[in-house]
């Protein structure tokens, strides 16, 4: 059972490959935006939000245990108890993400959302904020993508339907990304060492 597990895992993971090109663009827009002094906000649901605040740590802390570098802004909009219900209670959940976006979310900056299905109405409503605002998004999907697709500026649909899947290749194209961006600031002493 698990051999099988492991054999779709690394069959789903191999399909990403065609998506090379759009894994570069992703690294040049975020070091970009770190390089301008602007911030990256993450947002995701349920396993997404465990993910979107495991990648703000890596970047808030640090990659790899031997670089000690500056702490990077990447700001999960899911880690604030306290505007999230007090959001989803008095505004409506589908705003949870959109109204933390619009108080720290500045032209410059980007958004980055994990989603399996892509249909999530607060990651829509967050996506559509981003573009009223400017702000340039990428999404990091699953399945077919669907209605994030079409109002994300760049996106990477992982084209599976199994929502572990899905999960497992967006932290490790999250992981792969962040790495490079890390990368490309140093060797561009961009990051201060500490």
């Amino acid at each position: 059972m698990i051999k099988e597990e492991i054999s779709d895992l690394k069959k789903t993971l191999d399909n990403l490959v065609e998506e090379k090109k759009k894994v570069v663009e992703i690294v040049d827009l975020l070091f970009l935006c770190l390089k301008k002094n602007k911030k990256i906000l993450i947002c995701g649901n349920g396993g997404s939000a465990a993910e979107a605040e495991h990648l703000s740590a890596e970047f808030v802390v640090r990659l790899k245990p031997n670089n000690n570098r500056k702490a990077l802004p990447l700001i999960s909009l899911t880690q604030n108890s306290s505007v999230l219900t007090a959001c989803g209670n008095d505004l409506g959940f589908e705003k949870i993400f959109s109204r933390s976006l619009e108080s720290m979310g500045d032209k410059g900056d980007i958004l980055l959302v994990l989603s399996t299905s892509g249909n999530s109405k607060n990651i829509l409503h967050v996506l559509s904020t981003a573009k009223k605002k400017k702000i340039k998004s990428i999404a990091l999907l699953g399945n077919s993508g669907g209605k994030a697709k079409s109002l994300s500026d760049v996106n990477i649909t992982v084209p599976s339907m199994d929502v572990a899947r899905v999960q497992e290749c967006h932290l490790f194209l999250g992981h792969y990304i962040l790495t490079q961006v890390e990368k490309k600031l140093l060797k561009n002493n961009v990051l201060l060492k500490l």
